[in-house]
């Protein structure tokens, strides 16, 4: 009788720890993707308290959250002939469990690999300014790229950054100089349109003191208060032209008429 009491109290023990150990607990970013003596249960189970009865079912748990996939720096030959070294960050996450883990046997290492070939081949087709000027454009198609072959794996990317484009160094100096070139010219089309607008400027206040001579005068006089402000000793008299060439025909006509036999 004694014998047969243990007996029961051990299997009772033996069933009560197999039960424990078949209750998992999964987060709320966590699904349990069960298989069941090989089979693939049409759901997977999470989050919170869930029973997998081993050695009958396996379970894999796989995380919903989004994850940064870094891409390696890729050897770039840009469609001008560059050599680039780039390389890009890959924010993705699952979307269907139960695909991502009977679909591809890893799916991080999987588009990792897809990312790096895509990455050249689609960079490969840039110039080197249309690389550096629209980067969101080069993002937006890798994105899509990417996303199409991971959509069967139920993967979804969410966004592709180029992160960094290395150049070599005549590169960057043949840049530089195009850049300081370039800047050059604005300075002298800036100072050339400055000179401009200057001249037209005076053209125009020429043609207004011709309208009122006596406008000439009055800033005349207030050239010299503003001489006499600086308590300067010397004051220069601006003389018109005109005056000497009406000085000069008044006596070149009095010469004629000095002359003998006139």
């Amino acid at each position: 009788m004694a014998f047969g009491f243990s007996f029961v109290t051990i299997a009772v023990i033996i069933v009560a720890l197999y039960v424990l150990s078949s209750i998992k607990i999964l987060a709320e970013y966590e699904r349990g993707v069960i298989f069941r003596l090989g089979r693939l249960l049409p759901e997977a189970k999470g989050p919170g308290i869930i029973v997998v009865f081993a050695p009958f079912d396996r379970m894999v748990r796989v995380s919903l959250r989004q994850e940064a996939l870094e891409v390696p720096p890729q050897d770039i030959i840009t469609r001008d002939n560059v050599t680039l070294k780039v390389n890009a960050v890959i924010f993705l996450r699952v979307i269907e469990p139960r695909k991502a883990v009977v679909e591809v046997s890893n799916y991080v290492y999987q588009t990792s690999q897809f990312a790096q070939t895509t990455l050249r081949s689609v960079l490969g087709e840039q110039e080197l300014d249309e690389l550096l000027a629209h980067r969101d454009k080069i993002n937006a198609r890798l994105q899509s790229i990417l996303d199409t072959h991971t959509a069967p794996w139920g993967v979804k990317v969410v966004n592709v950054e180029v992160k960094q484009v290395d150049m070599p160094e005549s590169m960057l100096r043949a840049m530089a100089k195009q850049a300081e070139a370039e800047r050059e010219k604005r300075s002298k089309i800036i100072h050339a349109e400055g000179e401009f607008a200057a001249a037209q400027r005076l053209v125009d206040a020429a043609k207004l003191l011709a309208t009122e001579p006596v406008s000439v005068q009055l800033r005349y006089l207030q050239t010299l208060t503003e001489i006499g402000v600086e308590k300067n000793t010397t004051v220069v008299f601006p003389v018109p032209v005109d005056i000497f060439s009406g000085i000069h025909k008044m006596f070149g006509n009095r010469g004629l008429g000095d002359t003998p036999g006139v």
